[in-house]
């Protein structure tokens, strides 16, 4: 079992019962699942930056990412429907508490002049998205061999009923939100 799971059953859980006193065992937020997106608007120019993109966001996350297309056409973008602008992995299990437990133990403290995430950046209904400016805070990613940086968003989907409830357990679990 992973390290991060470990103390999510022997550790949080039992301090959220003791904070947020909720009438079923059920209710309380434990994380569903993990979205690892990559945008990529220079992908129209380019094409092989998607190739990169995708090998990159394999490495890091063990997975196989699904190319994303264009829904709507942006003309001042030059972009068309159903271009490839991206790429995204969505992680579930145990793949999913090892990438959590890279990120919290080993991204995190890597980035550069860090003071901690934003508590703010959650959409209302329980779920956290941190965006990173680099792929290269990760070790699995050869400096050497990127061919230019480039940032992604991680998405966290709890079972959270709001964004207090999810920001407990973050925390709980390791997530260094920013005080003040």
């Amino acid at each position: 079992m992973n390290q991060l799971k470990e103390k999510y059953m022997n550790e949080v859980l039992p301090a959220m019962q003791s904070t947020l006193k909720l009438e079923n065992v059920m209710l309380y937020p434990k994380v569903e699942k993990v979205v690892v997106n990559i945008g990529l608007g220079e992908a129209i120019d380019n094409p092989k930056a998607l190739d990169a993109a995708v090998n990159d966001l394999m490495q890091i996350t063990g997975q196989k990412p699904v190319v994303t297309k264009a829904r709507i056409s942006v003309a001042n973008f030059k972009l068309r429907e159903g271009r490839q602008i991206g790429a995204k992995v969505t992680l579930r299990g145990e793949k999913m508490w090892a990438f959590l437990d890279r990120v919290l133990n080993i991204v995190l403290p890597r980035v550069r002049d860090f003071r901690g995430v934003s508590p703010d950046s959650f959409d209302g209904r329980g779920n956290y998205t941190l965006g990173l400016k680099e792929q290269t805070l990760f070790p699995e990613i050869d400096y050497e061999k990127i061919d230019k940086v480039r940032g992604m968003e991680i998405t966290i989907v709890t079972t959270a009923q709001n964004d207090d409830q999810a920001r407990v357990m973050l925390g709980l679990l390791g997530m260094p939100f920013r005080k003040g």
